[in-house]
């Protein structure tokens, strides 16, 4: 296909009227002078916080995709109960696979938040990405999807944090809001 692309013939095709167009244009903006930039919005200033609790979840196998004789990624569900500084709900989604080394493994998920956080109510998602290397917690980030946040958590940024010791699952949510 590029072969074919590479070897078809260059044309140019530059009427008369789109030239003079073209120049006509280029006098014109030129004789108005350089073009000012906007002045960029003010930034507003944002302090990190820090909200931690604990949650529980619930991972339930959904439906297999429709790749028949062929490698499927498994799905889940994810419901969590969130307590503690965050206090709320999630659903989401994910997307695990395994291999066929021991303890290597990867997930990716998106999960949307409906809660209550520092006295301010909103939704917000969170996107996780995590690898395992033979048993071993690979890169593991939970993000804050930019322009998620709804209600009073309406531009939310930030990163979560989840600690698992033994049955217990822990977060530590540091995040920026603007001010109210």
């Amino acid at each position: 296909m590029i072969d074919k692309l590479l070897a078809a013939p260059t044309r140019t095709v530059a009427p008369a009227p789109t030239v003079a167009l073209a120049l006509t244009l280029a006098l014109t903006f030129a004789a108005a002078g350089p073009a000012t930039a906007a002045e960029p919005p003010a930034k507003e200033q944002r302090v990190s916080h820090h909200a931690k609790g604990t949650f529980t979840v619930n991972v339930a196998p959904l439906t297999e995709g429709a790749r028949k004789d062929a490698w499927s990624p498994g799905r889940m569900s994810i419901d969590k109960h969130f307590t503690g500084d965050l206090a709320g709900t999630s659903q989401g989604e994910m997307i695990t696979a395994m291999t066929e080394v021991k303890g290597s493994a990867g997930y990716v998920a998106i999960e949307r938040v409906e809660a209550t956080l520092a006295g301010r109510k909103g939704s917000f998602v969170l996107q996780h990405n995590a690898i395992m290397r033979r048993g071993t917690p690979g890169p593991w980030t939970i993000q804050v999807v930019p322009d998620s946040g709804t209600g009073e958590l309406a531009g939310i940024e930030g990163t979560l944090t989840i600690t698992i010791t033994g049955a217990e699952h822990a977060y530590d949510l540091e995040y920026t809001l603007p001010q109210p």
